[in-house]
């Protein structure tokens, strides 16, 4: 595709293109008011427009660090958090820009993404890599702020980030490979509180790729479609009619696998209320999926924030509870 080459670089671009939105973005946030119009590319390169993104690969962490905290009997670790929000940020940044680099032809295809930067012309491939790089400088900046075994389990994360834009041309589960790497922060929490790992933080593990299954599913009902026509592979084509059936099985495993790292620790009741307040959200999502329901479909997606922070809530609500004991 022909780039725009005016204004003598590759990162100027004309306002009105910069002002583009894209059909899954959250109108009227902050960070695009007061940003200048020429950054706006960047910033929906790296998915500030969509802020579920980074909030879906934080939000394991919090659990996992806060999981933790109930382990220890010890006060939550507060800076731990904060860095993994930022590098969650930067890193979900970073990997969209690589996804939008390997998949920019396929992009045009997908009515939803055909305005994406990218392949829209309105950011080059050279702006996009130095973007990319800037990006991943600073996850690499909060990577190194952790422990030794910490620092090389999350360059472990690195292989699963590299190959899932690769994954939807050979397989129906790109969603599982996509699983892996947002689920990898259920160990990264763990590991650095305790500098090694052990079965509570594996069976979160497994049960944040189960949920991350579950959701992207929802939210590939989507593409199906466009996904069809360019040959992409998804689980929400592979189940087709059984859609609700799949995300509900992938959900009930990602709750039982939730509870089996919660008994390992020996986690209290407050886990447990929250650990029901989860299920009964993610019930009510497989209850309300409708395959014709793009709209619906998005903000079913987008509500597992809220179901991720119950649980998160849950945990510190326990880490009080040890604490006044």
């Amino acid at each position: 595709m022909r780039q725009n080459k005016d204004l003598g670089g590759p990162f100027a671009r004309s306002l009105s293109d910069s002002a583009q939105t894209l059909p899954d973005s959250v109108a009227g946030q902050f960070v695009f008011r007061i940003a200048p119009k020429s950054w706006r590319p960047f910033l929906q390169l790296a998915r500030i427009d969509r802020p579920i993104g980074w909030w879906l690969l934080t939000l394991p962490c919090w659990w996992s660090s806060a999981l933790a905290s109930v382990s220890q009997g010890r006060p939550l670790h507060g800076g731990d958090l904060l860095l993994f929000l930022v590098g969650a940020i930067a890193m979900r940044g970073a990997g969209s820009t690589y996804n939008d680099l390997v998949d920019r032809e396929i992009d045009a295809k997908v009515e939803r993404t055909r305005q994406r930067p990218l392949p829209s012309g309105r950011v080059s491939v050279k702006a996009a890599q130095i973007f990319l790089a800037a990006q991943c400088l600073v996850g690499l900046a909060v990577l190194l702020s952790f422990n030794a075994f910490a620092i090389k389990l999350g360059f472990s994360s690195l292989f699963f980030v590299a190959i899932y834009p690769f994954m939807k041309r050979i397989t129906s589960w790109p969603q599982a490979v996509l699983g892996a790497a947002f689920a990898w922060g259920g160990l990264m929490g763990w590991a650095a509180a305790f500098g090694s790992l052990a079965l509570a933080p594996a069976f979160l593990y497994f049960g944040a790729i189960f949920w991350t299954i579950g959701y992207d599913t929802i939210y590939a009902l989507q593409d199906i479609e466009d996904d069809l026509l360019a040959g992409i592979g998804s689980t929400a084509r592979l189940f087709g009619s059984r859609v609700q059936a799949g995300v509900a099985s992938l959900y009930a495993l990602a709750v039982i696998c939730v509870e089996a790292g919660f008994l390992s620790v020996g986690a209290g009741w407050p886990t447990q209320m929250g650990l029901a307040g989860f299920a009964l959200h993610l019930a009510w999502q497989v209850k309300s999926v409708d395959p014709d329901d793009r709209a619906g479909a998005l903000g079913l997606f987008r509500s597992n924030r809220d179901a991720g922070l119950i649980l998160f809530g849950s945990l510190c609500a326990d880490v009080f509870r040890l604490s006044i004991q």
